[in-house]
């Protein structure tokens, strides 16, 4: 009797369209990658809600396809009566005069404590809702950071501990969760999956994770999946976006840690010494863009800083084409697509020294203190003007990546399914799981 297929999930609850960043590239990638490489006897299941598939519908073929949760919408409990308790409270303290609320800031503290502490007393990871169980998925891998528990067994990506390096960008409430879950699921999982030997570290020091759980699988730019641009497609980018001459470019959410407020100031000192660097940012404007407008106002930058927001796959390897460097200024990071993509496309890069980037980046680019804007601008500052420098690092970058792609890491993911299902591998599965990184 045949045995029934390899039943792989992998999570994509996104809705797509730039929100989740890395993470969205990180499914692509799978998704291209497990297309390219299915055989018979494997699926690959991906996990979404309904109406959400768009974004990843043209990564998937073959024996890939999509499993619908079976509950979309959240669930919220009603406030316990402790909460209505403080709810109450605080709405008393609003009630006084300013001057008044002043005096009852050390009250106000005493709530927000009593409030975290209730928060944690209920905070619980999420059971399955059981849509993978009755799709009988011999193997979950849970790529979102927000998994979830079941008996199945489980790969999971915590990616990075941002929250315990920079605790100042998340709240209290932020915090407590990713320590809750982050710790709950890296327990739960028979392998945690990492982009780097600092982020292992990192997670073995942070969480008391076995050394042997964790496991380096490498990442490639997702921009191998992304359909090659024409140069009408070029050339209608260029109009699109209004970009005129040469610029630099750093693709990013605008979240705080991205630190684009330090290259404003770096473009600033350039503008200074008459050297009128062009800069065009792309990634998703969340809420602390409004702060970025106001110092690029104050900067008097409006004619030299796009922020385009979050653009198509299309759209951005277009930009790529046009750009004369990519600068990452970064504050942490896990690993940056970024500096993938710049390789993939032959654009010279210069990034931050913290986290993982050193070791990503080795000689293939330049690297800066991402608190100090004299050295980004200097860094911007060679590959302005420097052809020669541009033209090294651009090969360096070729070397770096050249055992980069989605096929191999998607490899090394079904050698690790395979084991994780107890099903059998054979030399090629034992190759690829050979070829990831001990470290």
């Amino acid at each position: 009797m045949a045995r029934a297929p390899l039943r792989v999930c992998i999570d994509a609850r996104l809705k797509g369209g730039g929100e989740s960043g890395g993470v969205e590239q990180v499914i692509i990638g799978l998704a291209s990658g497990l297309s390219e490489i299915a055989q018979s006897g494997e699926e690959y299941l991906f996990l979404m809600r309904p109406g959400q598939e768009e974004w990843l519908l043209p990564y998937l073929k073959g024996r890939c396809s999509i499993l619908h949760v079976k509950t979309s919408a959240v669930q919220h409990n009603d406030p316990t009566p402790a909460h209505r308790r403080l709810s109450f409270l605080e709405s008393v303290i609003e009630l006084f005069p300013r001057a008044v609320r002043r005096n009852l800031e050390a009250l106000r503290k005493v709530v927000e404590l009593l409030r975290l502490r209730e928060y944690k007393r209920q905070l619980r990871v999420p059971q399955s809702d059981g849509a993978i169980e009755e799709a009988g998925v011999d193997v979950m891998h849970q790529t979102l950071q927000a998994g979830f528990l079941t008996s199945v067994p489980c790969i999971y990506h915590p990616h990075d501990l941002q929250h315990r390096h920079l605790p100042q960008n998340f709240s209290r409430k932020e915090i407590a969760w990713r320590d809750l879950t982050y710790r709950a699921l890296c327990e739960q999982a028979k392998l945690v999956a990492v982009s780097s030997s600092w982020v292992k570290q990192d997670i073995i020091r942070q969480f008391t994770i076995p050394q042997e759980k964790v496991k380096v699988i490498p990442l490639a730019p997702p921009t191998a999946a992304y359909p090659t641009p024409s140069k009408e497609d070029v050339a209608a980018a260029k109009r699109k976006f209004g970009i005129d001459g040469p610029f630099i470019i750093y693709p990013a959410q605008t979240w705080r840690h991205k630190n684009h407020i330090k290259l404003l100031r770096a473009v600033t000192l350039l503008a200074d010494k008459g050297c009128m660097v062009q800069v065009v940012c792309t990634g998703k404007k969340n809420e602390n863009h409004d702060l970025l407008a106001a110092e690029m106002r104050k900067l008097k930058l409006e004619k030299q800083v796009k922020f385009l927001g979050f653009v198509s796959p299309l759209d951005l390897q277009c930009c790529y084409e046009l750009a004369r460097a990519v600068v990452i200024p970064t504050k942490f990071e896990a690993a940056s697509f970024p500096i993938w993509e710049a390789f993939a496309m032959g654009v010279p890069v210069a990034c931050s020294n913290v986290t993982a980037l050193p070791e990503q980046v080795g000689d293939a680019g330049l690297i800066f203190d991402p608190d100090n804007p004299a050295e980004i601008a200097s860094a911007i500052e060679r590959l302005w003007h420097d052809d020669a420098l541009r033209e090294q690092l651009v090969e360096r970058g070729r070397v770096r990546l050249s055992q980069l792609s989605w096929v191999e890491t998607a490899r090394i993911f079904r050698a690790e399914y395979k084991r994780l299902a107890n099903r059998h591998s054979n030399v090629s599965d034992e190759a690829a799981i050979a070829r990831s990184s001990p470290c």
